[in-house]
């Protein structure tokens, strides 16, 4: 059984910073992908960012330059620096493990979810 806690979630004007942070727990023999989702209501859930194992990182198009993704592998968390908000950030944010939790067995493990809304 993994688990992904998320923290970090709340309101915040246009053009503020929040961090969202993820720890993963319970039987993990390694980690790959991490990274955070997010669904808006009446839209579907979207990749934000992701971060392999080795540090590449993806981002859709509408955050580069405003949002960071980052992990640490020996704590087994993820963050997300999310700077210059806008309204259209505002969703449900979503942490995302591929988890490898018995040899050569992996699952993907999701978060409960935690709110971001970017209103003034």
């Amino acid at each position: 059984q993994v688990q992904l806690v998320e923290s970090g979630g709340g309101l915040v004007q246009p053009g503020g910073s929040l961090r969202l942070s993820c720890a993963a727990s319970g039987i993990i023999f390694n980690i790959y992908n991490m990274g955070w989702y997010r669904q808006a209501p009446g839209k579907q859930r979207e990749l934000v960012s992701r971060i392999r194992s080795g540090g590449r990182t993806d981002y859709t198009d509408s955050v580069k330059g405003r949002f960071t993704i980052s992990r640490d592998n020996a704590k087994n968390t993820v963050s997300l620096q999310m700077n210059s908000l806008k309204p259209e950030d505002t969703a449900v944010y979503y942490c995302n493990a591929n988890v490898e939790y018995s040899s050569s067995n992996t699952l993907d493990y999701w978060g409960q979810g935690t709110q971001v809304t970017v209103s003034s």
